[in-house]
C-alpha cells in the first residue's frame, strides 16, 4: 500500500431542498459578488436558476450570470467568463449544473487572477498559484467535479481536451439534492453511472497489494451504481436510487476509492482525444474504449481483472484459469453497458474511426501523455492498437 495524502476541504450539503441553503454558504465564504455560471436554458425553465438567485438575494449578495456552457466545456466560453468576471468585480463563482459547467467554473477561477492566458494551465506550461473560489449546485451525477481537483477543457480551435489536476480549485462548497436529477434524459444517467464506474476502476486496476479496504470501498461502490443506475432507469424519480448514485459520483473521484493505490487513467486520457474529435459524451466515449483497453492490458495481472470479475461482476471464479475469469468480468461489464444503452465500440459510438483519425488520435494522447497508464503504461503505438481495436 502506498503512502498518500486524502484531502477533500469540499462542504457538502445533501439532501432534498437543500438549494435554498446556496445563500447562507455563500455569506459564509464572504461572497460579495457571485457569477453563477450554467448550462442550457434548461436550468431556467425548471425554475432552478429562479431558486438560487432567490437565495442569493435573500443574503443581499450581488450577482451576474453566464450560461451556455456545453458537454466538453469550450475555452472560448472559459474566456468569456473570465472577461466578464473581471469586468463585474466578480469574486465567488457558483456554478449551477454538472461536470462540465464545474469544470468550466473552476477555469475561469483560475483564470481570473492569471495575467497569462489561462490554457497555459491546461497545456502545462504554467502551474496556478491562485484562484477565484467556486461552488457548486450538482444537477448531474456523473465526472464527480464538484468534489475533485480536476478540470478538463477543450481547446476547439486546436481539437484538444486537456485537463490539470490542482488542490487550489476543489470547490469550498457542494449543494446535492438528488432530486435535480428526476428529469435528465436516459442516455445522461448513463453516461453519468459510466463515468462513476470508470472513475473507479482507473483507481482499482492497480498492481498494489494490501489495499483490501480502499479494495472493499471501490467494489461496494460499483455494485452499488450498477443497481441504483438500473433502477432510476426503470424509474426516473426513485429518490433512493438517484440519491446513491449522486453521493457515488462524488465518492468516486474525491480520491477515497484510491487511497493507497496508483492509479492508471488510460481510458480516460484516451477518451479526452475522441471528444475532442467528435464531440462525443464523455461517459459514452468511455464505455466505447474501455474493453479494449482492458483487453489489451489485463495480463499484466490477470488476477486484479479476476478479481474485479468475481467481486464486482458476481462472475463465478475459475480458480485454475484467472485470465478466463479476468475475460468473464470484462465481458459481463460491457454487457452491463450495452444494458443500459451505452456503446462499447466507437462504431456504436456512432463514428467509423479511418486509420488517419486513429493516427491523429494516438499522436495527440502521446503528445500530453508520453508515458501514459499505471497499470501498463502505453506508448502511442498502444495507444494506436487499442484505437483499432476499440473501432469496432
Amino acid at each position: 500500500m502506498q503512502n498518500f495524502t486524502y484531502y477533500t476541504p469540499t462542504r457538502v450539503v445533501f439532501g432534498k431542498g437543500e438549494v435554498e441553503r446556496v445563500g447562507e454558504l455563500l455569506r459564509a465564504e464572504g461572497a460579495r459578488k457571485v457569477l453563477i455560471h450554467y448550462g442550457g436554458e434548461s436550468a431556467r425553465r425548471s425554475g432552478l436558476l429562479e431558486r438560487v438567485e432567490r437565495a442569493v438575494k435573500d443574503q443581499g449578495i450581488d450577482f451576474v450570470s453566464l450560461g451556455g456552457v456545453v458537454p466538453n466545456p469550450r475555452l472560448s466560453k472559459v474566456r468569456e467568463g473570465i472577461t466578464l468576471a473581471r469586468a463585474e468585480g466578480v469574486d465567488f463563482i457558483l456554478a449551477v449544473g454538472g461536470g462540465s459547467v464545474i469544470d468550466s467554473a473552476k477555469a475561469i477561477g483560475y483564470g481570473i487572477p492569471y495575467e497569462g492566458d489561462v490554457w497555459d494551465f491546461y497545456s502545462g506550461t504554467a502551474q496556478p498559484e491562485r484562484v477565484c473560489p467556486v461552488g457548486a449546485v450538482l444537477t448531474l451525477s456523473a465526472a464527480g467535479s464538484e468534489m475533485s481537483n480536476s478540470s478538463v477543457i477543450s481547446d476547439e480551435e486546436n481539437g484538444l481536451k486537456w485537463g490539470i489536476n490542482n488542490d487550489i480549485c476543489r470547490c469550498r462548497f457542494a449543494v446535492m439534492d438528488p432530486e435535480l436529477t428526476y428529469t435528465l434524459p436516459p442516455y445522461q444517467t448513463a453516461c453519468g453511472v459510466v463515468d462513476i464506474l470508470m472513475h473507479t476502476m482507473e483507481r482499482y486496476f492497480t498492481h498494489e497489494k494490501d489495499t483490501a479496504l480502499t479494495d472493499e470501498l471501490a467494489e461496494g461502490l460499483m455494485r452499488t451504481v450498477m443497481d441504483c443506475g438500473r433502477k432510476a432507469l426503470r424509474d426516473p424519480k426513485d429518490y433512493n436510487a438517484r440519491a446513491q448514485i449522486m453521493w457515488a459520483g462524488s465518492l468516486s473521484h474525491n480520491g477515497l476509492t484510491g487511497c493507497g493505490t496508483v492509479g492508471d487513467w488510460a481510458s480516460h486520457r484516451m477518451e479526452h482525444e475522441l471528444s475532442a474529435l467528435f464531440d462525443v459524451a464523455h461517459g459514452a466515449g468511455l464505455a466505447a474504449i474501455w474493453g479494449s483497453w482492458a483487453r489489451y492490458v489485463y495480463r499484466e495481472e490477470p488476477e486484479r481483472f479476476a478479481q474485479f470479475a468475481v467481486k464486482v461482476m458476481g462472475c463465478p471464479n475459475d480458480f485454475r484459469d484467472p485470465e478466463k475469469t479476468a475475460l468473464a468480468g470484462i465481458e459481463a461489464m460491457e454487457q452491463y453497458y450495452r444494458e443500459i444503452g451505452m456503446p462499447t465500440s466507437v462504431r456504436e459510438l456512432g463514428h467509423d474511426l479511418n486509420e488517419s483519425e486513429i493516427q491523429l488520435l494516438a499522436e495527440k494522447c502521446a503528445r500530453r501523455n508520453p508515458n501514459l497508464g499505471g497499470f501498463k503504461t502505453l506508448s502511442q503505438d498502444d495507444m494506436i492498437q487499442i484505437f483499432r481495436m476499440a473501432r469496432g
